[in-house]
C-alpha cells in the first residue's frame, strides 16, 4: 500500500496506517473483518482501503443469500 502523506478529505498530514478489526453491515447484518491493513485520519474519520484490504473484507462479506434469509427472519 503507497503510503498517503494527506487525507483525501480533510487534507489533514495526521495520516496515519493501521491494522485493527473493520465493523460494517451488509443488507442489514452485522459482520466484522479482523486485522485489516488500512489509512486512517484521526482528524476527520477518513479510511482509505487498498485493493488487498478491499478483498480481505469482500471475502469476509456474508452471501448476499444468507444476509437477505437473516433479513427477513429465515435464517
Amino acid at each position: 500500500m503507497p503510503r498517503l502523506t494527506k487525507c483525501p478529505t480533510c487534507g489533514s498530514t495526521n495520516i496515519k496506517v493501521v491494522r485493527k478489526t473493520w465493523a460494517s453491515t451488509y443488507l442489514g447484518v452485522p459482520y466484522k473483518v479482523p486485522r485489516v491493513r488500512f489509512s486512517e485520519c484521526p482528524d476527520c474519520g477518513e479510511q482509505v482501503f487498498d485493493p488487498d484490504a478491499v478483498r480481505k473484507i469482500e471475502a469476509h462479506r456474508p452471501a448476499p443469500a444468507q444476509a437477505l434469509s437473516r433479513v427477513v427472519g429465515m435464517g
